[in-house]
């Protein structure tokens, strides 16, 4: 097993047999969840402490079924009613939890940076979950293990990310997975939603889907998020559907066989079509909710046991 880290903060630090080693168990995990015997003890008298401090649907989900499979005492913090709202900082809360012996803790944030200081104050495992504009690794794994299983290989492949790159920790998370399995990532969308300095990220950048989507061997849509946004990036939604919404003429421009992505919600009508986000045999999307639960389950039973094996050394 090639996977030593403490926690799961991004993408960044892992390196490309980490990221193998926890897509082959997380294949496993995939295969076992298709089957009536779901249910494992990677987890077994373990605590998963699930705090979101954002909305959130398929995540938060995912993390607490897959916990539970695995075994965990899983507990859903209830952010807008802790004592967060009555002016608790945060270090104050990671301590609070922290002492009560929590072994996984697993945190959304709207701040970039917040889940990495929560890290250093706790003495269990950390999985990020979302922060800011920073990283949602989580998301870039189960897209690869879907990309993986659809195209029988996560490297050489021609990938296009397409719509609101710079506000997108998921975009983020994907060009930093993408780039380390050896992938030509191509970044697609207005100028006024590309990050400053993406043309050093190792990315080509397109204005244009139909030059962007050229030869792309998998098409990944992103939402507008338009709660991170505070100003005018879009003349209106409708313009930028008539842009960069991928609808089956724009889709043409790919390979035949491109597969669509989206990593949810989804704003029909405004970044994908109805009709292509519905087609079984391009659509990928509802794959990925299903890889997103095989994942949590990987990643927590590999920290799990990382643990495990810190707590016997200091026994």
């Amino acid at each position: 097993m090639t996977f030593s880290k403490r926690h799961l903060l991004g993408i960044e630090p892992l390196s490309p047999p980490e990221i193998t080693t926890l897509l082959d168990l997380a294949d496993r995990y995939a295969e076992r969840e298709r089957t009536t015997d779901k249910h494992a003890t990677a987890l077994a008298g373990m605590t998963q402490i699930n705090m979101f401090f954002e909305n959130s649907t398929r995540t938060q989900a995912s993390f607490e079924i897959a916990g539970k499979r695995l075994g965990a005492d899983v507990m859903n913090m209830a952010m807008q009613t802790s004592s967060v709202k009555k002016g608790e900082t945060l270090i104050d809360t990671a301590l609070t939890l922290n002492a009560m012996h929590p072994d996984l803790l697993v945190v959304r944030h709207p701040h970039s940076g917040a889940v990495n200081l929560l890290a250093e104050k706790v003495n269990c495992a950390v999985l990020n979950a979302g922060d800011g504009r920073h990283e949602h690794p989580t998301q870039a794994l189960l897209d690869a293990l879907t990309i993986r299983r659809r195209k029988g290989r996560l490297h050489r492949l021609n990938i296009a990310i397409c719509g609101d790159i710079a506000h997108s920790r998921v975009a983020r998370s994907n060009i930093l997975l993408l780039g380390k399995m050896e992938n030509r990532v191509k970044l697609i969308g207005p100028p006024t939603l590309m990050p400053a300095g993406v043309a050093d990220w190792g990315v080509e950048v397109y204005d244009d889907m139909a030059r962007g989507l050229e030869g792309a061997d998998v098409v990944m849509m992103l939402r507008l998020q338009r709660e991170r946004m505070d100003g005018g990036f879009i003349p209106s939604e409708r313009e930028y559907y008539h842009r960069y919404g991928l609808d089956a003429e724009k889709l043409a421009c790919a390979k035949e066989d491109a597969i669509v992505m989206h990593p949810g919600p989804m704003n029909r009508g405004v970044e994908i079509d109805g009709t292509i986000a519905d087609d079984i045999n391009r659509s990928v999307i509802q794959e990925q909710v299903e890889m997103g639960v095989a994942v949590r389950m990987a990643a927590m039973d590999l920290l799990a046991q990382n643990l495990a094996a810190e707590r016997a050394a200091y026994a």
